[in-house]
């Protein structure tokens, strides 16, 4: 559903000179596929969703949606960031039903799609709310909500649960989960954490650190719903964190210097940590 050929992308600083984010990266992902992109900050991760997404342009390579130029935003992909991004002046309600409105749609048929996608993220008592009268995992809700109600083809999801508790992250991954087995929307999922990547996706996609590149995949091959006491979890994990040794190792090195390095043997821990989760 998604070809990605070679893409490069470069920024060129005010101060002059340039920086390039990914280098020669290629990637599939088929139709109805749950994909994360995992790896150290400014590797590229959120710079590819955005190729995708239509937000920046490739200096070299191509993005292809169903074999079609992907050149800029469509109503076939929706972006869910970090930041809730929801209008402080509108109720739940009418920031879901907000895209609808701009497609044209009439206000009862809206507001009916709209309360659809409130209760499938049981947001359902807080409809008539706004922004600031919600916790920080309603308004990711909210914002999930938003994007099903536009009905696309593709979720881009960045970072989406970075900036909430560990409770709530656990929560909303299992509404994430619960949303993609009903609907099978194709998401690509950019993510720190290696736990939540692992209990999420299908593929994880590992990239080096900036140029950033594919270094490894990953297939995780759990039952679903998933449950974190499943062995096939804890045992993708513990290789997806010996991938990124090296490149945590070549980040330090970068910030702190040469005299540092991260003992491999350190990264890992008990089954119940929730490795990465910092990362």
């Amino acid at each position: 559903m998604i070809e990605i050929k070679n893409v490069s992308k470069t920024f060129h600083q005010r101060k002059g000179g340039a920086f390039t984010a990914i280098d020669n990266v290629s990637l599939t992902i088929q139709q109805g596929e749950f994909v994360s992109l995992l790896g150290p900050s400014g590797c590229g991760k959120s710079t590819l969703l955005n190729l995708v997404a239509g937000l920046e342009q490739a200096q070299q390579g191509t993005i292809t949606v169903h074999g079609k130029p992907c050149s800029k935003p469509g109503p076939d992909r929706v972006v869910v960031f970090q930041e809730h991004a929801l209008f402080p002046w509108l109720t739940v309600l009418d920031n879901v039903a907000f895209g609808l409105k701009q497609k044209g749609l009439g206000k009862k048929e809206r507001e009916e799609l709209a309360m659809e996608q409130i209760r499938s993220v049981h947001l359902s008592k807080f409809a008539d709310r706004y922004p600031h009268e919600l916790s920080g995992g309603m308004k990711q809700r909210a914002a999930i909500a938003r994007a099903l109600a536009m009905d696309p083809e593709i979720l881009l999801m960045d970072e989406p649960f970075a900036a909430l508790d560990e409770q709530t992250r656990l929560i909303l991954h299992k509404e994430l989960e619960e949303i993609w087995m009903r609907t099978r929307k194709t998401i690509l999922f950019i993510t720190h954490n290696i736990r939540e990547a692992v209990i999420l996706s299908d593929r994880v996609l590992v990239m080096s650190t900036r140029p950033g590149t594919i270094k490894k995949e990953f297939a995780v091959r759990a039952a679903r719903p998933r449950d974190l006491s499943d062995p096939v979890l804890h045992h993708v994990e513990s290789s997806i964190m010996e991938a990124l040794a090296d490149e945590l190792e070549k980040v330090v090195k970068e910030e702190i210097g040469d005299e540092y390095s991260i003992k491999k043997n350190h990264l890992s821990g008990s089954d119940s940590d929730s490795m990465g989760s910092g990362i």
